[in-house]
């Protein structure tokens, strides 16, 4: 129902020559978001994991685990400013 005015919009935005642009802007700010998402969920995966395996060391693990987290997401927000500077280079 609400979907269709919306793909409208986008086939209509696309037949232009600054459709292509912003589609690669929505891209590159969605994949590096899912990205980040994929990574932040295996480091937590893998932590909880090893600090079972081996709960002597589970400070360690968890301390690594934070900063890998911290540097994941600071990529992804990387990416989605440079979608978004995309996007506004090539906006109306």
């Amino acid at each position: 129902m609400a979907i269709l005015p919306l793909l409208q919009a986008a086939a209509e935005t696309a037949s232009n020559n600054r459709g292509y642009g912003l589609i690669g802007a929505g891209l590159a700010a969605g994949l590096s978001a899912i990205g980040a998402g994929i990574g932040i969920g295996r480091i937590g995966g893998s932590m909880t994991e090893s600090m079972a395996r081996q709960p002597e060391a589970a400070g360690r693990i968890q301390t690594a685990a934070l900063i890998l987290a911290a540097l994941i997401e600071g990529v992804a927000l990387f990416g989605a400013v440079i979608g978004f500077q995309i996007q506004g280079k090539i906006a109306f």
